[in-house]
């Protein structure tokens, strides 16, 4: 082993019928090093984070830890865990109806001897450490995603880990849980801890991280130290050529048309949801992509949902291209044209078991009733088409969904979207967790789609995904509209200031 290392992955395999995960890669991490794995979904990088915790067992390599002397054979999540390696999941793994402090503890506790009193003191000491604004005693399930996210991590720490896997750690916290989450990330770097950090936030990746190891097709691209590798060769190494997309797409933002004196193809006047946001207007017109944006739990999403009828409507009005329409339930919303992706494609959007097929014919299939199913013949039919529009890297439409990556699950919820062939499209982030390449990908579908005369709500935690992607933003602030900007207000210092604390209007 390297000096300084404390892991050493040499010559990692790893096979799926029909599929090469993972072809001689190595990775190395030393201490005190924020490590970034890079690549697009299907690269590698989760196989190669579950090969190192025992989730897959490797079909060829060596894994070597500081003070083992010899290479290990990790078997199991808990022999890593045994070894000082601790994983925190984009995907919350922790235990709902369990309290903060026993998430934190569970399997580490004696039972009915457990000394609940001292735990609680523990864990609100560690707690208050870190800066989570939570009681120890509050059950986790009527905590937000992102102190969830944060309680995985306090366990993890806890740990006495000597490899820290922060799996898309900051998906689902706004800018100051990040920073947070970064100061607590140095201080461990400093007492020698080495991370392991995967995202898909190139801006938080030259913010926090020390070098950067990129996969691509299982295979490995290269070891970069940060200061020597510009963020467009990053890009580059991780798609494999030479382009720049977000040009591209700018342009065709900028040259998008709308007419906004028609009639718009949605109205909302007063919409009043039972989720805490204050009633507020909205419309949208044929042909315009137009978004949502503010901090985490500003009411994005509640708003989006509430004009869906995902969520219950409690007052207000709706049009649909002038005439007033009752939306009591995402069926309602289908019928009128209306289609909607989830802010949460596990939870919300897949139905794992399923087929690529089934979920691609999902929403067709409900407006058609299931009464009336389609033939094989046609359900193979649409799923090849769109299967093929799309890019989606799958075996067959036969493959259980809850195989495929993140990126490839977001485009078959798009395809059975747009198999739907709706007027009007709500996407409520969906390049979350996902590539750069698909992420372009869905840009450009986005711009095409209005370009084709379909309206689009675009929501993205990202800023300058916002910018790049819609013509105008309305601005959330605690569940209320603050602002709304379009033309030269649409930038990242004004719609900073508006969410700060600046009514636009």
């Amino acid at each position: 082993m390297e000096k300084d290392a404390v892991l050493e992955m040499r010559g990692i395999c790893k096979y799926f019928p029909g599929v090469r995960a993972l072809e001689q890669v190595d990775f190395t991490l030393r201490e005190g090093e924020i490590h970034a794995l890079m690549g697009e979904n299907g690269a590698g990088k989760s196989t190669l984070i579950k090969v190192l915790t025992g989730v897959y067992p490797k079909d060829g390599g060596t894994v070597w830890l500081k003070g083992t002397g010899s290479a290990i054979h990790i078997k199991s999540p808990q022999d890593a865990q045994s070894h000082g390696i601790a994983t925190v999941y984009q995907e919350i793994t922790l235990c709902p109806n369990l309290t903060v402090a026993e998430n934190m503890y569970i399997a580490r506790t004696k039972g009915a001897f457990t000394n609940w009193k001292k735990i609680n003191q523990d864990a609100g000491k560690l707690l208050d450490e870190l800066g989570i604004p939570v009681n120890p005693a509050e059950q986790l399930g009527n905590c937000s995603i992102a102190v969830q996210q944060m309680v995985a991590i306090a366990r993890a720490v806890d740990m006495d880990c000597k490899v820290l896997i922060l799996d898309e750690p900051t998906s689902s916290l706004d800018e100051q849980e990040v920073q947070k989450l970064f100061k607590l990330m140095r201080d461990l770097k400093a007492k020698g801890v080495g991370i392991i950090f995967v995202t898909h936030f190139l801006e938080q990746v030259y913010e926090v991280c020390d070098r950067i190891t990129v996969l691509r097709d299982g295979q490995l691209v290269g070891e970069y130290i940060i200061e020597e590798l510009p963020r467009v060769q990053l890009v580059s190494k991780m798609l494999g050529k030479d382009f720049d997309d977000m040009a591209e797409i700018k342009s065709d933002a900028d040259a998008e048309k709308v007419d906004y004196n028609g009639t718009p193809v949605y109205q909302a006047i007063n919409l009043t949801g039972t989720t805490g946001i204050k009633p507020f207007d909205f419309e949208i017109h044929k042909g315009e992509v137009n978004g949502f944006t503010g901090l985490l739990g500003s009411g994005r999403s509640e708003s989006v949902r509430a004009i869906f009828g995902a969520d219950r409507v409690v007052g207000g009005k709706v049009m649909i291209d002038g005439k007033e329409v009752k939306i009591r339930k995402p069926l309602d919303a289908m019928k009128h044209g209306i289609s909607y992706l989830p802010e949460d494609r596990k939870l919300d959007g897949i139905v794992g078991d399923l087929s690529v097929r089934d979920n691609i014919i999902l929403a067709l299939q409900v407006m058609k009733g299931f009464f009336k199913p389609f033939s094989r013949a046609q359900a193979e039919a649409f799923a090849d088409e769109y299967i093929k529009l799309l890019n989606i890297k799958t075996a067959s439409s036969d493959t259980p969904i809850k195989s495929l990556s993140g990126g490839n699950q977001q485009k078959v919820i798009l395809a059975r979207w747009l198999l739907a062939n709706p007027v009007y499209l709500i996407l409520d982030e969906p390049t979350r967790g996902i590539d750069v390449g698909t992420k372009v990908e869905i840009q450009k579908l986005v711009l095409k789609l209005a370009a084709e005369g379909k309206s689009v709500t675009f929501i993205s935690s990202e800023i300058d995904e916002m910018i790049r992607t819609c013509s105008r933003l309305v601005v959330m602030r605690d569940g209320k509209v603050v602002g709304e900007l379009k033309g030269n207000d649409l930038n990242q210092n004004k719609i900073m200031a508006t969410i700060a604390g600046g009514e636009s209007k």
